[in-house]
């Protein structure tokens, strides 16, 4: 897999406000973002993996539901991670 120890510790220090801090929607935001872009890379090669796809709409749904939650209870929060990761609505 693409993200080791080290990298997923930057992640969580960067979007949260530590690196033990794993737990806030933030940060399980841009963990989302960084496997759907490695899972979206792979399928480019490989079209006809069907189980890397079905993890990727997973993903998808599991990344839109915690955008949602985050939209309804702190719009300012919300704006700020969909501007900081790029992604669009």
């Amino acid at each position: 897999m693409l993200l080791n120890t080290e990298s997923k510790k930057e992640i969580f220090k960067k979007h949260g406000k530590n690196e033990k801090n794993t737990g806030s929607s933030e940060a399980q935001i841009a963990m989302f973002t960084e496997r759907i872009n490695h899972l979206t890379g792979h399928l480019k090669t490989f079209k006809k993996d069907f189980s890397t796809q079905r993890a990727l709409i997973s993903l998808v749904g599991k990344r839109r539901s915690l955008l949602d939650y985050l939209h309804k209870t702190d719009i300012t929060r919300y704006r700020a991670i969909i501007s900081e990761l790029g992604i669009r609505k």
